[in-house]
């Protein structure tokens, strides 16, 4: 027979029994809390990582660049209805307890202590911010002691506002949104201060499981989520019967946005990143994380210019994408198409990653692989093209198109790809002529000056004989004008200029004040663009310089940069960087002598479109309608437009690919509905200098 358990012996094992438990768990949150909490500097300043705002010039957001999408935003500009839905959701005793609240707390871990592991929450809004700021998200007990030990201290640290600003503006409500200012932004197109009682609602029912009450996976799921919320405000007096009503009644509309990658703005991807490389090489902004800590970055971009620059080349690509097919013919290019399928096979991560005995097995089943051979096709035949438009006056950038608008939205890293405005380098063809023709205005001659357009040939120091094509049907012997040779863009004259009236060195010479920066062979054949090769946007610099009547300034993508509080960090409007060119004499001359490119030239085709503004430019088309180029410009606005494709084996296969087709169109349908729209501050249309009896073509 045992011991009989006596009433004192009983209570004396209960009580030993509790101490034990209760030191255990002393021990056990001892030993939790001694290692891993936020020092006092962390919670003095805590870590809270601030997406920097990119904005055009008319002031619309146009992108973000971030680790998490978060900008901050002021309590005193936060709805109130927003606080109190919170409040009443997450957290009523907010205001009355001291970071945890003890009877949630405790009735969580009794139903979670023998599992080690948290399958109820009882988190407070300190505690949800605590995890939120220091902690990652897994869901154990010790995470959850450490969590609450450190929202005590972040309740001694900040006031309750304090705590609900923090909280507001890190916490994620899906989709990349973490914090109200990006969240309202995201799901209503709002500013926080624009959102109803209904849209406050349903973003605090986010909160507990964006992924589920989003409204886009499950709309009803979203809404009965929305009342719920809606009637706990009710419920605790932040609503009356009649605004309850009338929130319930509220269809929620969410902003139209591409679910394919929520994290992109497709306006301008390739200007963005063209900024953000600015950013990273200012030295002034060595101490400043763009991706943490929030900065402003006002921008040159004009939103409504980007979007008629990105509709010009949509509208006028769509049809030449749909002409290259039909001419274009595979069959007749199988040696072709076989190297293309080794390049990319080798490229490939099935046949990178394979062991070396097995390389050829994944070569021979990708070369069978018809889905993976028209994907070859299709990337190589895609039409691309860059533009960039400037302001003549300030030399700001207030458009960029990196690539065809197809490849832009269809791809959501568009942003990282090449930039076929900046990054590209291609032989500008006769664009190249009008720096050739200044050079021979400049040294000698006049517009008026006539010079032999027939055919023509020059010895090479080597010996060997240059003889360009293109004479413009002249017959040996007979001359032009020079106004007339470059309206006509006739080679044999640009040929001409450059070995008997000018020198390639010359002509590189007035190049680079103008602003090509790009390497320029010391060649005649530099007279018909063969001798270097440039990008978009420095053809679009130099071009400008003849519209300013010969003052060079450096292209501008930034206004200026503050920080996340609007202090001034970095002004680029201070910094004019302006040089004398060419006199305003000759670039006047040269202005008149470009606008019968257009008027009467190879730019025939920017007048289908643009009419009652004067315009000027030249067009350029290389050797096998490899690369087709528009540069032009009218009072104010300067355009370099450029057309072709990646892969230089591709091109167009006739005449629909010169430029004047191919390229100058683009130009006109740009300025047309830049000219054509009455909000837009470019109204000068006509040149303040030109004579319009200056000179008439010979017939």
């Amino acid at each position: 027979m045992g011991a009989k358990i006596t009433p004192f012996r009983f209570l004396l094992i209960l009580v030993v029994g509790t101490l034990v438990i209760f030191f255990s768990i002393a021990i056990y949150v001892y030993d939790v809390a001694s290692y891993n909490l936020p020092t006092l500097e962390l919670l003095e300043n805590p870590p809270q990582n601030y997406a920097t705002q990119i904005y055009s010039s008319d002031g619309v957001l146009i992108d973000y660049i971030f680790v998490e999408r978060r900008v901050p935003f002021p309590l005193d500009s936060i709805p109130k209805d927003f606080v109190n839905a919170l409040i009443a959701t997450e957290d009523r005793k907010f205001y009355d307890h001291w970071g945890i609240h003890l009877g949630r707390i405790f009735r969580a871990m009794i139903k979670n202590l023998f599992s080690l592991r948290i399958k109820e929450g009882g988190s407070t809004i300190t505690m949800q911010l605590a995890r939120n700021l220091y902690f990652n998200q897994d869901f154990s007990l010790k995470r959850k002691i450490r969590e609450a030990l450190t929202s005590i201290q972040i309740e001694k640290q900040f006031t309750k506002e304090e705590i609900l600003e923090m909280y507001i503006n890190t916490v994620s409500f899906g989709r990349g949104a973490y914090g109200l200012s990006v969240a309202s932004k995201v799901y209503f197109d709002k500013t926080p201060s624009e959102l109803t009682t209904s849209e406050c609602a349903f973003l605090v029912g986010l909160l507990k499981a964006p992924e589920h009450y989003n409204a886009i996976v499950d709309y009803d799921k979203g809404i009965e989520r929305r009342n719920l919320v809606l009637r706990l405000m009710y419920e605790q007096g932040y609503l009356n019967s009649a605004e309850y009503i009338k929130a319930l009644d509220e269809p929620i509309r969410l902003a139209k946005v591409r679910l394919k990658d929520k994290n992109q703005f497709f306006i301008a991807p390739h200007f963005v990143e063209y900024v953000r490389r600015l950013v990273h090489s200012d030295s002034r902004l060595a101490s400043y994380d763009i991706y943490r800590d929030g900065l402003i970055i006002q921008t040159t971009l004009n939103s409504k210019i980007q979007q008629y620059a990105k509709e010009a080349l949509e509208e006028h690509l769509r049809e030449y994408q749909s002409l290259f097919i039909k001419s274009w013919n595979w069959k007749n290019k199988q040696q072709l198409l076989n190297k293309l399928i080794e390049e990319a096979i080798k490229k490939h991560p099935e046949f990178i990653n394979a062991p070396s005995e097995g390389k050829e097995q994944i070569a021979r089943k990708l070369r069978q692989n018809s889905h993976f051979i028209d994907s070859i096709k299709n990337a190589v035949t895609t039409i691309q093209a860059g533009l960039v438009v400037l302001d003549v006056q300030t030399g700001e950038i207030v458009a960029m198109v990196g690539a065809s608008p197809k490849f832009i939205n269809e791809n959501p890293y568009a942003k990282y790809s090449l930039n076929h405005a900046t990054q590209i380098r291609r032989q500008p063809g006769s664009a190249f002529k009008p720096f050739v023709y200044t050079a021979a205005l400049e040294d000698t001659l006049t517009p008026f000056s006539l010079v032999e357009c027939g055919p023509f040939s020059y010895t090479l120091p080597n010996g060997e004989v240059w003889t360009p094509q293109g004479f413009g049907d002249c017959e040996p012997g007979q001359k032009v004008t020079l106004f007339e040779a470059l309206a006509k863009s006739i080679n044999s004259v640009a040929a001409r200029l450059i070995t008997t009236y000018t020198s390639p060195l010359k002509v590189i010479e007035i190049a680079r004040k103008m602003g090509i920066e790009s390497p320029l062979q010391n060649v005649p054949a530099l007279a018909l663009g063969a001798g270097g090769e440039v990008s978009p946007l420095e053809m679009t610099v130099a071009f400008s310089t003849f519209a300013r009547e010969g003052l060079r300034i450096k292209p501008k993508a930034i206004k200026f940069i503050e920080d996340n509080r609007g202090n001034l960090i970095v002004d680029y409007q201070k910094v004019q960087d302006i040089s004398d060119a060419i006199s305003p004499k000759l670039a006047q001359t040269m202005v008149k002598m470009m606008t019968g490119v257009i008027n009467y030239g190879t730019g025939y085709e920017v007048r289908r479109y643009l009419v009652n503004c004067e315009a000027a430019g030249k067009t350029g088309t290389t050797n096998n309608f490899a690369d087709a180029w528009f540069v032009g410009f009218t009072p104010q606005l300067c355009a370099g437009i450029w057309v072709g494709f990646d892969d230089q084996r591709i091109s167009f296969t006739g005449g629909y690919g010169y430029a004047a087709k191919a390229a100058a169109p683009i130009f006109g349908r740009l300025m047309a509905k830049i000219y054509n729209d009455p909000q837009l501050p470019y109204k000068q249309r006509k040149f303040g200098f030109i004579d319009t009896s200056f000179v008439i073509i010979q017939q």
